[in-house]
């Protein structure tokens, strides 16, 4: 017993306070085969689910889930993860971990009261979408969401380290080919001017791409209104380059001269047209651009999607790529990006006895959470679909 005093009589007897100890929870997942379009990443690599085996947890994936990110299903046997060629028994796990939302054909074999936990691209959901996870119970959680201690989002920032750098590797590779441009080395060769590089937007994206073309040691312009986040690319950058603000003069005379041009920039909606078709027609012939930005329209007049296996189109005897799924592209890579930001994830879960609890005891999970128990609780989603929701914090109490 603790002792306290009180008034000047003598001591009386308190309770003494326990700390209730967490009971851990085994986890049992499951990875189903990435069907959508074009999608060739899944969601934890053979040494992640190895961790997650070492630690008790039961991991079980759809044969060849891993094949085009280059992990054999031998490879996930390896480290203690069951294989099975029974998509609905994959379903049938408590936790389904997948890259790409759910499809309609997959959420109709969602068991009631699922954890799923992938990306949401909410501009690529409809209305039924959320319906169908309300009539199941489901609590979903979005790669795009989840914060890390530090209030950053890990996911959004690793995907776009991946675009950024990617998005110079391939104009490089599309101003090397002769058969659509000009046969140009993507650097700065002695006696030979730099590869001028514009870059629209200063957000992470815009630091990949413009870390990426100096090391090959082209000249790099990077536009953007928000001059804290052109200050901090300077920072990051370690070294000065040319930066300014979207005044139009001064970015049709960067454009006129400028070798690849990429879109970087995104809106709360949709992403802003920044070059127009008139401001594109005065680019050099055998110019690149490439509009990472597609994914939410572009920032280009002139930009269409565009797919994996036929990225390019010429308008205007310019070169356009417009794939919106770059980091697709680099499966492995992505793939080990993503499993990175999941394995500690779901390691805590486990620690605090359950997704449920984690979603209460950590602030970064439960800001991931769209969807608790059929309740959506995400504002932006429900204005978007005009949809009811609830706070979460509400709901938890």
């Amino acid at each position: 017993m603790a002792l306290s005093s009180f008034a000047s009589v003598g001591y009386i007897p308190l309770e003494e306070k326990l700390e209730i100890p967490i009971h851990k929870s085994a986890l049992h997942i499951g990875i189903p085969k990435e069907r959508y379009y074009q999608e060739k990443r899944i969601a934890l690599t053979p040494d992640s689910v190895q961790s997650l085996v070492n630690n008790g947890h039961r991991v079980l994936i759809e044969s060849d889930a891993g094949e085009n990110a280059t992990f054999s299903d031998a490879d996930y046997i390896k480290a203690g993860a069951e294989i099975t060629t029974e998509t609905d028994r994959v379903f049938k796990c408590p936790i389904l971990l997948k890259v790409e939302p759910l499809s309609d054909e997959e959420l109709n074999k969602v068991q009631p009261k699922t954890i799923v936990i992938s990306a949401l691209q909410i501009k690529t959901r409809n209305k039924e979408y959320f319906e169908k996870l309300s009539q199941k119970k489901v609590i979903a959680l979005a790669f795009e969401y989840i914060q890390d201690v530090d209030g950053c989002y890990p996911a959004v920032r690793a995907l776009s380290e991946i675009a950024g750098t990617a998005s110079v590797l391939i104009a490089s590779e599309l101003m090397a080919n002769t058969n659509i441009s000009r046969g140009m080395l993507f650097g700065n060769i002695t006696g030979v001017r730099p590869t001028e590089v514009l870059i629209l937007g200063a957000g992470t994206v815009a630091e990949y791409a413009a870390k990426t073309a100096i090391a090959l040691g082209a000249s790099v312009k990077v536009f953007d209104n928000n001059i804290t986040k052109l200050r901090r690319l300077q920072t990051n950058l370690g070294t000065p380059i040319y930066t300014s603000t979207l005044q139009q003069k001064t970015l049709l005379k960067a454009l006129m001269r400028c070798d690849v041009a990429i879109g970087a920039k995104r809106g709360n909606t949709r992403a802003p047209i920044l070059v127009t078709q008139t401001m594109m027609e005065n680019m050099k012939k055998g110019a690149v651009i490439v509009d990472v930005s597609i994914d939410t329209g572009g920032c280009f007049e002139s930009s269409e999607v565009t797919t994996h296996e036929k990225p390019t189109f010429i308008k205007n005897d310019v070169i356009h790529y417009c794939v919106p799924n770059i980091p697709s592209r680099y499966a492995r890579t992505a793939s080990m990006s993503i499993s990175n930001m999941l394995e500690p994830i779901l390691l805590e879960i486990a620690e605090n006895g359950g997704v449920e609890k984690s979603i209460a005891y950590n602030k970064g999970i439960r800001e991931g959470v769209y969807c608790y128990s059929g309740i959506l609780t995400k504002k932006n989603i429900a204005d978007w679909f005009g949809l009811e929701y609830r706070d979460l914090n509400l709901l938890l109490m």
